[in-house]
């Protein structure tokens, strides 16, 4: 059975699931902004992701992607809110403007985001290193592992960074 175009699959979708999902985001989100936001991303998604979903999966995999990006909204919103919280200890003269804070929280979400995809161990080591500025013996005492490991886990992240940054 021939297929209709992805685009006209996307329209169809769109037509008959917008409003349901408009309302779900809505109701989980407790604002109508937010929620036109993310059903919108929603749909971008989809195309983006090159496939329709099959019709009677349709609200099941609409939901699953919109939670996965009201998972995102919340995440990225804690950072922010953290980032700003740091902000506030420096000197006037030393905060970013508001478009580098832009370009700063796009990044911390963009390594939450790549850091979140990674063994709960290599993230540790990897962010006790980075951020806290200790050595690998210490790391593997703290992680209960060997220095060797520890060395395989910063690696295995700053791979993950590197090929995340040719994208």
């Amino acid at each position: 059975m021939l297929h209709p175009p992805l685009h006209q699959q996307i329209e169809v979708l769109y037509s008959d699931h917008h409003g349901w999902l408009h309302g779900w985001l809505r109701r989980k989100l407790g604002n109508a902004f937010d929620a036109a936001d993310l059903a919108h991303d929603t749909f971008l998604r989809l195309l983006t992701r090159g496939s329709a979903p099959q019709p009677g999966q349709s609200r099941q995999q609409l939901a699953r992607i919109a939670n996965g990006l009201m998972i995102d909204l919340f995440r990225r919103r804690d950072i922010e809110a953290a980032y700003l919280e740091a902000l506030a200890f420096l000197p006037e003269s030393q905060v970013p403007t508001p478009e580098m804070r832009a370009l700063i929280i796009e990044a911390l979400a963009e390594i939450d985001a790549i850091l979140a995809r990674l063994p709960a161990k290599a993230r540790e080591a990897f962010l006790l290193c980075k951020v806290e500025g200790l050595a690998y013996a210490e790391i593997a005492r703290q992680l209960g592992v060997t220095v060797s490991s520890v060395e395989k886990y910063i690696a295995r992240a700053l791979l993950a960074c590197c090929l995340a940054q040719s994208r």
